[in-house]
């Protein structure tokens, strides 16, 4: 059954941009809200119709109109606007006639070229900045549990800040580079801790509070701050 296409549909908030999904695992049709995006994303069963989709969208209007709203402004990778990095506001900096690519200035993110391959610059640099950041992060809390990742990788997630597979392969979200020092700790120390438990029991919350002190102070501030990371870029 072919997907539909986006579609603008009239809530109660205004108007709002639909996605369509189709997943075989989906044994029902659901809907959430994409942070990055800004966007409501229907998914479907394999044999469902955009009729019973469409449904399940008008019985929650009011809730997605709500969480819509709820989102913090988006904040796009362009000259004058202010990415954190490690957490400290960064305001980027377009030098069209100077050579470096990207570096950090004091309080500043500064982007060489022409201006139309600024934001994919700012971009490859921050992924750049959190694959180093995080594959360090990673060994040394592995070091810490006398503990082995099989590889360590950098993503575009849309929701997790990390995941660690079965097989041992551990991948974080770029994003993370934006947020606090003590986050990125407290993301890796978490996701380290899976390579011995594949759950979120008691020894598994041990062996985190063993590899990292911030916990208490990260797991808040991602909940209160982490959508806001979602509309940077």
């Amino acid at each position: 059954m072919n997907l539909p296409d986006p579609e603008l549909f009239a809530l109660p908030g205004g108007a709002a941009l639909v996605q369509w999904r189709r997943s075989a695992r989906a044994r029902r049709v659901s809907l959430r809200i994409d942070p990055r995006g800004g966007a409501v994303v229907v998914t479907l069963p394999m044999r469902a119709a955009r009729q019973a989709g469409v449904a399940l969208l008008m019985t929650h209007a009011g809730w997605v109109s709500d969480r819509l709203a709820a989102l913090p402004d988006a904040v796009p990778f362009a000259v004058g606007q202010m990415v954190p990095i490690d957490g400290i506001p960064h305001r980027i900096r377009h030098l069209a006639e100077a050579r470096g690519g990207v570096w950090l200035g004091d309080g500043e993110l500064c982007v060489t070229g022409r201006p139309e391959f600024l934001r994919r610059r700012v971009s490859d640099f921050l992924r750049a900045q959190a694959r180093s950041r995080m594959v360090a992060l990673a060994a040394a809390k592995a070091a810490l549990g006398d503990l082995t990742a099989r590889r360590v990788t950098v993503k575009d997630t849309q929701s997790r800040w990390g995941s660690c597979a079965s097989d041992g392969s551990i991948s974080f979200s770029w994003r993370l580079v934006m947020a606090p020092a003590f986050v990125q700790d407290y993301v890796a120390a978490h996701e380290v801790a899976h390579l011995r438990h594949m759950n979120h029991g008691t020894r598994f919350w041990a062996l985190v509070d063993r590899l990292t002190p911030h916990a208490m102070q990260a797991i808040p501030w991602l909940n209160a701050e982490g959508a806001r990371l979602l509309r940077i870029g």
